[in-house]
């Protein structure tokens, strides 16, 4: 049977292979330590459970609630911005609700994408980024991930040779999956750009509030102007150990935002009502719980770091985000990273993300993530030093278990 047009145009989603030979070993009996996926393990700080069960006992939370998010809960992330950024954004007109970062960047890809359409992304890059406007009928061009000084010439190019004019162009700092940072100076000239080629600027900030360097990531809305063609969207889920919440946001540009929310109208009713006000709770609080997800995001780090040097894995210490993006070591390199990370799970008994799932540049990495605690980040570094000794030196006579099924 053939497959639908919009199924076609996705490629096979290679997550998925390293899932279900995670589950196979699982299965087996096997304890898999994984740091695939970014799914946090840390509770949700106990104020906002709180908030939310004294929600939820009030029978008239349980209706449907609102697409774009009740009131207070935007007037919160209009605080958060004028705190942590210093950008003033009104609540009503600049704010909306999302259920989560990923939703919301497929959504706006809808709101705005016409067949044809040019968006630039960066590669590696996390998929919904690209994705979201391939499943809208747009045309991707990719451009380097990397925030430096090759940047505006590569976005020159991109728009020299794309027909038609770029619609769009994607930023993600901190990044998923390299943890590369920007800075204020890149994001300025990154805004004169898509101003002087009439570009609209979609930056993911998922990942604000992880970093370990003392210097808090700055918001692209932090350039003045920057709001006339920028939307950004946040994300509850790291920031407050909320992933199974469902709750982000999209700021900005209030045409933009009035865009998304027409779609948003049509395809959901918003966050369960109760999860809404935890997130005002969470939004209003001193900061507290923050701080403490980021120390123990940190402290996983430098044992990562640490003890995987010593297991014969040197891995870049990230800036920010919860993930290391690790280049294979060399014996294994020519095998890509889905073959490298199968083999974790058969031979050592870790599980990661392969970097090819993250766009073609990727291929010569894994993205690790903090999400076991710091035993079984230690555990796994001790697993995967013996795998390195024992086939390091012939990594050609290593084969996966499933190619012998």
């Amino acid at each position: 049977m053939e497959e639908f047009h919009k199924v076609r145009r996705l490629p096979p989603y290679v997550f998925e292979q390293v899932n279900r030979l995670k589950a196979s070993a699982r299965s087996r009996g096997a304890d898999i330590i994984d740091l695939g996926m970014g799914n946090p393990d840390l509770p949700t700080p106990k104020a906002i459970v709180d908030k939310l069960c004294e929600v939820v006992r009030d029978p008239r939370t349980h209706r449907y609630s609102s697409s774009r998010g009740i009131p207070g809960l935007r007037r919160a992330q209009a605080n958060y911005y004028a705190r942590r950024f210093g950008v003033k954004l009104n609540p009503d007109t600049q704010v909306v609700a999302t259920l989560g970062s990923k939703e919301g960047f497929a959504n706006m890809a809808q709101a705005i994408t016409a067949p044809g359409d040019v968006v630039l992304c960066p590669d590696p890059t996390y998929p919904i980024h690209a994705f979201g406007f391939i499943m809208s009928g747009g045309v991707i061009r990719s451009l380097q991930a990397e925030p430096n000084d090759g940047f505006i010439p590569a976005l020159e190019r991109g728009v020299r040779h794309s027909i038609p004019k770029p619609l769009a162009l994607i930023l993600n700092y901190p990044s998923n999956p390299t943890a590369y940072v920007a800075t204020l100076d890149f994001y300025k000239d990154v805004v004169a750009f898509a101003k002087k080629n009439d570009i609209i600027i979609l930056s993911d900030l998922a990942y604000s509030e992880i970093y370990f360097d003392g210097n808090p990531p700055p918001s692209v809305l932090q350039v003045p102007g920057a709001i006339d063609v920028t939307v950004e969207f946040t994300s509850m889920s790291k920031t407050f150990s909320m992933p199974g919440w469902r709750m982000g946001f999209a700021v900005g540009n209030e045409r933009l935002i009035a865009a998304l929310t027409r779609v948003k109208s049509y395809l959901d009713y918003g966050a369960f009502t109760p999860i809404q006000v935890a997130a005002t709770a969470a939004l209003n609080g001193d900061g507290s719980d923050i701080e403490e997800v980021r120390d123990i995001y940190h402290k996983r780090r430098d044992v990562m770091v640490d003890a995987f040097s010593r297991a014969g894995w040197d891995i870049p210490a990230p800036a920010a985000t919860m993930f290391a993006w690790a280049p294979i070591p060399e014996p294994f390199k020519h095998l890509g990273s889905l073959e490298f990370s199968k083999l974790l799970i058969e031979h050592a008994d870790v599980a990661v993300a392969p970097g090819i799932g993250f766009g073609e540049h990727g291929d010569d990495y894994v993205r690790l993530a903090l999400v076991e605690n710091e035993h079984r980040i230690r555990q796994a570094a001790r697993n995967i030093k013996k795998f390195l000794a024992t086939t390091a030196k012939q990594p050609n006579n290593v084969v996966p278990l499933a190619a012998h099924r």
